[in-house]
C-alpha cells in the first residue's frame, strides 16, 4: 500500500514525517509478532537489569571481566529500548509513522549502542587475553583505572560516530518517496529515500561498518587465537576446562552479534531484502540481547550464584 507523502511535506516539497510499512495485512500476523517480540523485549531488559544489580551489589563480582559485563547489559538495555519500542508501536497501529526529527533521534542512540557494544567486546576480549596469557601482570595491567578508560572509550567512540553518521544522513533532503520498509530507522532503508546522490553517505557507512565491525572482530579472533593456542598446551585438565568455559560464553556472543551485523552492513547493496533485512534486525536487535543474560548466567557458576543470592535478598527485603 502506498502513501500518500504530500500529507507529510512542507511547502519546499521537503518530507517532515515518513511512514513505516507495515508488516503485514493480517491483523493476526502483526498480534503474534507483537506478543512474541515483547515477550523477548521483557525478557531481554529483565536478564540484563538482574545481571548489571548481581554485579552491582555481590562485592566477589567486582572484577574486570564482570565489570566489562556490567557495562555490556547496560548497553543491551539500551541498544534493544532504543529499537524495540517503535517496532511494538509499529506493529499495533494502522498507520505507523515518525517525525524526522524523531526518526533522526532513534538512528542516533541505535548507532551509539551497537558502535559501544563492538568496542566494549573487544574490550572484553582483550580483557580475557590478559587474564589467561598474562596472569602474573593481569592485576595491574587490567586495573580499575585501565578498566574505567577503556569503558570510557568505548561509551565515547559510540557518541561520536553515532553524531557523525546520523548528522550526515539527515542532512540529505528527503522529498519522496517517504515509507520506511524497515521496523525502525535503520541506515540503509532511511538512505533509500533520500534524494540525489547518496553514494558518500553509503561508503560512509560502509567505512564505519567494516572499521567498527572488522577491526573489533579481528582482534577478537586473534586475542582468542593466542588464548586456545595457550590453553591448549596446558597440561592441566582441569585448567584448560575453566579456561575455555570463561570463554565461551564471551565468544559465542561476539559470534551471534557480529555475524547477524555483518551479514546486514557489509554485503553487496545489490543483494540486500527488505524481508532478510527486516528479519536479521529482529535477530540481532531483540534476540541476542535476550540470549546474552542466558549464555552468561547458565555458563558461569559465579554469575548464577550472585543471581541467586539478589533475587534471595530482594525477596527477603519484600517479606519483612
Amino acid at each position: 500500500m502506498s502513501v500518500n507523502c504530500s500529507l507529510w511535506q512542507d511547502n519546499s516539497t521537503v518530507v517532515k514525517h515518513f511512514a513505516f510499512a507495515k508488516f503485514s495485512e493480517v491483523a493476526e500476523h502483526c498480534f503474534l509478532l507483537f506478543a512474541l517480540v515483547l515477550l523477548m523485549f521483557l525478557a531481554s531488559l529483565t536478564g540484563n537489569a538482574l545481571i548489571a544489580l548481581a554485579i552491582r551489589t555481590n562485592p566477589i563480582l567486582h572484577t574486570p571481566m564482570y565489570f566489562f559485563l556490567a557495562n555490556l547489559s547496560l548497553v543491551e538495555i539500551g541498544y534493544t529500548s532504543s529499537v524495540v519500542p517503535q517496532m511494538l508501536q509499529n506493529l499495533v497501529s494502522e498507520a505507523p509513522a515518525i517525525s524526522r526529527e524523531r526518526c533522526n533521534t532513534q538512528m542516533f542512540f541505535f548507532i551509539f549502542f551497537a558502535v559501544s557494544e563492538c568496542c566494549l567486546l573487544a574490550a572484553m576480549a582483550f580483557d580475557r587475553y590478559m587474564a589467561i596469557c598474562s596472569p602474573l601482570h593481569y592485576t595491574t595491567r587490567m586495573s580499575r583505572g585501565v578498566c574505567t578508560r577503556l569503558a570510557v572509550v568505548s561509551w565515547g567512540i559510540g557518541c561520536i560516530v553515532s553524531l557523525g553518521q546520523s548528522n550526515y544522513i539527515f542532512s540529505l533532503d528527503f522529498c519522496g518517496p517517504c515509507e520506511i520498509d524497515h521496523f525502525f530507522c535503520d541506515l540503509p532503508p532511511i538512505l533509500a529515500l533520500a534524494c540525489g546522490d547518496t553514494s558518500r553517505n553509503e561508503a560512509a557507512v560502509f567505512v564505519v561498518a567494516v572499521f567498527f565491525i572488522s577491526s573489533p572482530f579481528l582482534l577478537i579472533i586473534a586475542s582468542y587465537g593466542r588464548i586456545l593456542a595457550l590453553v591448549l598446551a596446558m597440561p592441566s585438565p582441569k585448567g584448560r576446562h575453566k579456561a575455555l568455559s570463561t570463554c565461551s560464553s564471551h565468544l559465542l556472543v561476539v559470534t551471534l552479534f557480529y555475524g547477524s551485523g555483518s551479514v546486514t552492513y557489509l554485503r553487496p547493496k545489490a543483494s540486500h531484502s527488505p524481508r532478510v533485512d527486516k528479519l536479521l534486525a529482529l535477530f540481532y536487535t531483540v534476540v541476542t540481547s535476550m540470549l546474552n543474560p542466558i549464555i552468561y548466567s547458565l555458563r558461569n557458576k559465579e554469575v548464577k550464584a550472585a543471581l541467586q543470592r539478589t533475587l534471595g535478598n530482594r525477596w527477603v527485603l519484600t517479606q519483612s
